[in-house]
């Protein structure tokens, strides 16, 4: 009964019996390679789960964080204008009823949330690319990078609207940045402000 052959295929008749298909795909102390697999199991499960060069820290740089902060702000851009867009929707169609007011609503929400995603992206998408390069330039990656590349990102999104809104971009920039970096080091903020002179 273990030479029952159990049928056939383009690739011919296998068995159950067939020795060429008993090959063990897990390593024992005797066999330290799998056919199957193709590489030394040893080396499967070692060390850390990261791949980091040779005297790196555990963290991750302005480039790697540049893509969750950007998503992420799209994702937030388009929630805030999916419920900005239900708020505007409601009055703007009361007078509306059944599938005609559903309809304009969808419409309100998908504009309004994709409006607002793509100008929040856009921001996040500035702001990582100044501090990306605010990084290489100095060689060092600190507060003065965020703040720079904030106010820098500030001052290009108001850029169309004039020098005044180029200055009053680069001011939001900054207060909110510096914020940010106090909010950051909050408890060397206290030690500092709890020293008497």
């Amino acid at each position: 009964m273990d030479n029952q052959t159990y049928g056939s295929s383009l690739f011919g008749s296998y068995g159950a019996g067939d020795p060429s298909l008993n090959v063990p795909v897990t390593s024992s102390s005797s066999s330290s390679f799998s056919p199957y697999l193709n590489i030394d199991p040893r080396f499967i499960n070692q060390g850390s789960e990261f791949i980091l060069p040779e005297g790196q820290k555990h963290k991750r740089g302005r480039f790697e964080l540049a893509f969750s902060q950007i998503g992420g702000s799209v994702m937030l851009g388009a929630l805030y204008g999916g419920l900005n867009g239900i708020r505007v929707g409601r009055t703007a169609t009361a007078d509306l009823t059944g599938k005609v007011r559903m309809s304009q609503m969808l419409n309100i929400v998908t504009k309004q949330g994709a409006s607002s995603a793509n100008a929040i992206g856009v921001v996040a998408l500035m702001y990582s690319i100044f501090g990306f390069t605010l990084e290489k330039i100095r060689g060092t990656e600190d507060d003065i990078n965020t703040v720079g590349a904030a106010t820098m990102t500030g001052m290009l999104y108001g850029s169309a609207g004039g020098l005044p809104r180029v200055a009053k971009g680069g001011a939001i920039g900054l207060v909110l940045a510096a914020a940010y970096c106090l909010y950051q080091h909050k408890d060397r903020v206290k030690g500092i402000g709890g020293q008497t002179m």
